[in-house]
């Protein structure tokens, strides 16, 4: 067996942040934070929702078995204090660390993993949470009412379980989320309503309580497996979906910290203070354009390559989305653990274009009459206009349609249209992210390009086969190499998620999947706080 070790959590915890060298740590104080997401909560159990606007706060309530780490960019396990893996990727053998306590006082055991998993497969209606545990032995067989208990999970001891897989996936990036966060049975069993609204887990912070449509409370729970920590006395989440009312919020200093969105970021980075107090990273999310093989000339690699040297992306990010975004290089974003920086990017680069175009016989152009997109500023038609200019110099004219958002999701699995315009999933799995373009994968499931590339499925192939984390990322970036020159899309940008915090607040994280899903265990203020005790 391979047996993977991890340091203790506390200490890699403190290393994965975002980190001030001016203070030392302090305990004390209360962050005031922000929901920024739309509305109200919709629920704190977090197998019964897959709002990111309940995420953020459960996640601070309840422990996964994996947790992300922000430098590695990778989950690593949490509720675990070592985890074997069998060579051929399929047994996972997990002991708990024995000093895991719920906000009851109960100690964590082997039963309320099991219990936790097996009920996911079972809720009715079905949990948004199953398909992260569906690679996992036996769970289609539950879910489906044909077994009473999950094959793939086993008991060895009160601390010791294992589970086993259907095929090969890396189970980290499956079992990190707040989704499948585990929660005492005893609570839960019967009063499934109210377990909603005062949860009870085993993270950081123990609910305290929720003024509907206005704030979440929670306070620093004393027996916490990481010794000292959380800082934090207390955590208050502001629901505050309108970003006018965070901007002055945050200016009034009633938010420690804030999310930046397109309007706000330019005054932000202007300010001398502000700009100085800000975290920024690539998400793992990639905006393009889609390009239909089925329109004869993007069925030509030259014509594709031709339009990705044509538009400047660079200059558009700049100009209409005021430099909040990351160029990109490939599909993959900057932050994946397979991003490759010495990979191709298609640099603005006209004369080239129309070489190209020339040599696959469209030196006089053609027109696009079906190029589809939604009013989303950061990535709807407003980019399409953008490309005009830039795509008539290669006699390239574009009709735009703009329509909802569900219309254009239909549109694309049936494949009628001939350019979209989007922003698709590209993490945090790099192997899941990449094989949504293999040829094996059907356009109306994520294939929306019908992507085909016999080198490419091989390499994907192996990498899913592949037990050494090195030899898959190297194989993971020989396939993006091979998308990237292929050039099935506009590669347009990363997402740059940015949040502002005021300079007493110290260790956010720069979470790539989403900066929102803030692990506050080790997040601190100092004494110039207005809320410092």
């Amino acid at each position: 067996m391979k047996k993977l070790m991890f340091l203790v959590a506390a200490m890699a915890l403190l290393a994965s942040v975002w980190t001030s060298p001016v203070f030392a740590a302090r305990s004390g104080g209360t962050l005031n934070f922000m929901a920024p997401y739309g509305g109200d909560l919709s629920s704190l159990d977090p197998s019964k929702t897959s709002r990111y606007q309940d995420y953020l706060v459960s996640m601070n309530i309840h422990r996964s078995l994996y947790r992300w780490d922000p430098v590695t960019n990778v989950p690593v396990i949490d509720l675990a204090e070592s985890v074997d893996v069998s060579e051929d990727g399929l047994n996972y053998t997990f002991k708990l660390r024995p000093n895991i306590k719920f906000h009851n006082g109960r100690q964590l055991t082997s039963d309320d993993i099991i219990w936790n998993y097996s009920r996911i497969a079972t809720m009715q209606p079905a949990s948004p949470a199953y398909k992260y545990i569906m690679p996992i032995k036996g769970a289609k067989d539950m879910n489906d009412g044909k077994a009473d208990t999950m094959s793939g999970l086993e008991k060895i001891d009160n601390l010791t379980f294992k589970i086993t897989l259907d095929g090969p996936v890396d189970l980290k990036f499956y079992l990190w989320l707040p989704a499948v966060g585990i929660l005492p049975r005893e609570e839960v069993e019967g009063k499934e309503d109210r377990f909603g609204t005062h949860p009870v887990g085993c993270g950081p912070f123990k609910f305290v309580k929720w003024v509907k449509g206005s704030e979440v409370v929670l306070e620093k729970f004393d027996d916490f497996y990481m010794k000292g920590l959380p800082y934090l006395d207390k955590v208050t989440y502001k629901i505050m979906g309108e970003a006018a009312s965070r901007d002055l919020a945050f200016k009034a200093k009633e938010l420690d910290a804030t999310i930046v969105g397109s309007v706000n970021y330019p005054e932000y980075l202007a300010d001398p203070v502000i700009s100085n107090n800000m975290i920024e990273v690539a998400e793992m999310f990639t905006r393009l354009v889609g390009m239909n093989p089925d329109f004869k000339p993007f069925s030509d690699k030259r014509v594709r390559q031709a339009i990705n040297y044509a538009i400047p992306a660079d200059l558009i990010i700049k100009k209409l989305l005021k430099g909040k975004a990351f160029s990109a290089r490939g599909f993959l974003p900057t932050t994946s653990p397979a991003f490759d920086p010495k990979g191709k990017k298609y640099e603005y680069d006209i004369e080239k274009a129309k070489m190209l175009m020339k040599e696959a016989g469209y030196e006089d152009g053609f027109a696009i009459e079906h190029a589809i997109g939604t009013a989303n500023k950061a990535w709807g038609t407003g980019i399409y206009e953008a490309m005009m200019p830039f795509l008539k110099k290669l006699n390239i004219s574009i009709k735009i349609e703009q329509m909802e958002g569900a219309t254009m999701a239909q549109r694309i699995r049936d494949g009628n249209f001939q350019m979209f315009i989007w922003s698709l999933d590209s993490g945090p799995d790099p192997l899941e992210a990449l094989v949504r373009w293999h040829s094996n994968t059907p356009r109306e499931t994520s294939n929306y390009v019908a992507y085909k590339n016999p080198e490419f499925d091989k390499l994907l192939d192996a990498a899913s086969k592949e037990r050494n984390e090195s030899k898959k990322i190297e194989l993971l970036k020989k396939a993006d190499a091979i998308f990237t020159e292929d050039a099935p899309i506009w590669f347009f940008n990363y997402n740059k998620a940015v949040m502002a915090f005021h300079p007493w607040v110290h260790n956010l994280s720069k979470v790539a999947p989403e900066m929102m899903f803030q692990d506050l265990t080790s997040v601190w203020v100092d004494e110039t706080s207005p809320r410092a005790k």
